[in-house]
């Protein structure tokens, strides 16, 4: 049996889907989820390993997440949409995933002008069927994507209900090169524990806060301090205004508090020992707007301050 392998980068509007999409196909948990936009910051790479069956290919596909696609009106939107365009270079395939119960909008203009942009095959995703009760409303979404010569496949799927997604990594699979293992068996994400800790305490902060609040923070490890039975970790959660960090703390500490259980117990699943989580709130004003303190925030800078020396 041959082996195939190569990069697939997974390219839509907010909310379309990705990172469930993600989830799904890798089969753990790499990337936050939350019905607000843009919840996704960094594109984060989750690699799946399908051993050859008989009559079937096997081989090694590294997923790339990216942000939702959208016009940018800040440093961070300006820095989450260089993510998407570094994901995209050098890949093998593009995933387009499409929400079909979504409306037109001028961002699916900005998927396809990417798209287009790279010249690199690409599947078209119809995502959250599930939710579609009429299957024949599938037809015009079709006829609109069918004269772009870049989609070389069509699949209606269910990220969520995963549904139709053995056909869709075949088919990926089939797409892909010839080519050796990049990453061991092992090995799902090339993601650093300290930055899955930092994004799950901001899911935590998604699920339980309203309004502008959550997207005018993020989180940064400042203590990550690993034992055989305990790990001990310190975050700055950062946010803009004192009106935010009033309602981050709530009233006698009690939301900061339920914040840090819920993300506490997450974590203790992810690195598989009992955490000692401090959380503590900052304000830094405009944060969104300084392209030093977003670059700062990267987990790829951070990880090379903390090793004097870049990773990739």
């Amino acid at each position: 049996m041959s082996f195939h392998s190569g990069f697939v980068c997974i390219l839509g509007r907010p909310n379309a889907g990705k990172s469930t999409l993600l989830n799904a196909l890798v089969g753990e948990k790499l990337a936050i989820i939350s019905p607000k936009p843009q919840t996704t910051r960094n594109r984060i790479e989750g690699i799946i390993h399908i051993p050859p069956a008989k009559r079937k290919l096997g081989g090694q596909i590294v997923l790339i997440d990216t942000p939702g696609v959208h016009r940018p009106d800040s440093s961070l939107g300006k820095k989450m949409m260089a993510e998407v365009s570094v994901g995209l270079e050098g890949c093998d395939l593009i995933l387009v995933i499409y929400d079909v119960k979504s409306k037109t909008s001028p961002e699916d203009n900005y998927v396809l002008e990417m798209l287009k942009q790279t010249r690199t095959p690409a599947f078209l995703l119809l995502n959250k069927i599930d939710l579609l009760p009429e299957k024949a409303r599938l037809l015009p979404i079709l006829e609109r994507f069918q004269t772009i010569p870049q989609f070389k496949q069509f699949f209606p799927i269910s990220a969520l209900k995963r549904d139709g997604l053995e056909v869709v990594l075949q088919a990926v699979l089939q797409q892909l090169p010839a080519g050796p293992k990049y990453f061991p068996e092992d090995q799902v994400t090339n993601q650093p524990v300290r930055f899955m800790a930092a994004e799950l305490i901001r899911e935590q902060i998604l699920r339980e806060t309203r309004e502008e609040v959550p997207y005018a923070v993020t989180v940064r490890i400042e203590n990550f301090e690993e034992g055989k039975t305990l790990t001990r970790i310190a975050a700055a959660i950062y946010c803009e205004r004192n009106s935010h960090k009033v309602i981050l703390v709530g009233k006698g500490g009690q939301m900061l508090k339920k914040i840090g259980t819920a993300a506490r117990l997450d974590i203790e699943k992810l690195v598989g020992t009992k955490v000692y989580l401090e959380l503590f709130v900052k304000v830094q004003e405009r944060w969104r707007d300084s392209p030093e303190f977003v670059d700062e925030m990267d987990w790829r800078r951070q990880l090379e301050n903390l090793t004097g020396r870049v990773r990739e």
